[in-house]
């Protein structure tokens, strides 16, 4: 498969999420999906930097309202990485979670907690029915603990 081949594949099947989550298709929509798809963990400005690259003028808030819209719909995922970045990922409904170093922002995926989704069970749900837990360890990466 050649490397246009699958760019063709990955915008079908970005595509067919967006027509299933009830949204049109758009090249900003299509190109926003394809900058997380390749650079998952990326931060808004970023992604409005490539978008604009790859679609010429796109204003900053349109991305930053398709980056709201792909979350309401659950195509993306929001990373929240301290009190002022966000970063965003594919939504893959796998209920991971994610590692965050402190100092450096180095974020890594890790695996649902203990179990089954949604990996954690508070002591008193109150009656919800809880459908997913979203963790984010914070701390040290190795490289950072070294350096100290």
């Amino acid at each position: 498969m050649t490397s246009t081949d699958h760019a063709t594949g990955q915008a079908a099947h970005h595509a067919a999420a967006l027509r299933g989550a009830g949204l049109r298709v758009t090249g900003p929509r299509l190109a926003t999906l394809e900058v997380v798809e390749r650079h998952p963990h990326v931060d808004a400005e970023s992604v409005a930097q490539a978008v604009r690259e790859r679609l010429g003028t796109v204003s900053r808030q349109a991305v930053y309202d398709v980056l709201h819209a792909l979350t309401d719909a659950e195509l993306l995922r929001r990373v929240p990485v301290d009190g002022r970045r966000t970063r965003y990922e594919l939504h893959r409904h796998d209920n991971h979670h994610h590692l965050v170093c402190r100092r450096c922002g180095r974020l890594e995926d890790v695996p649902c907690a203990v179990g089954a989704a949604p990996c954690l069970t508070p002591h008193d749900d109150l009656g919800f029915d809880i459908e997913i837990a979203e963790v984010v360890y914070r701390g040290l990466c190795s490289t950072c603990r070294e350096s100290t």
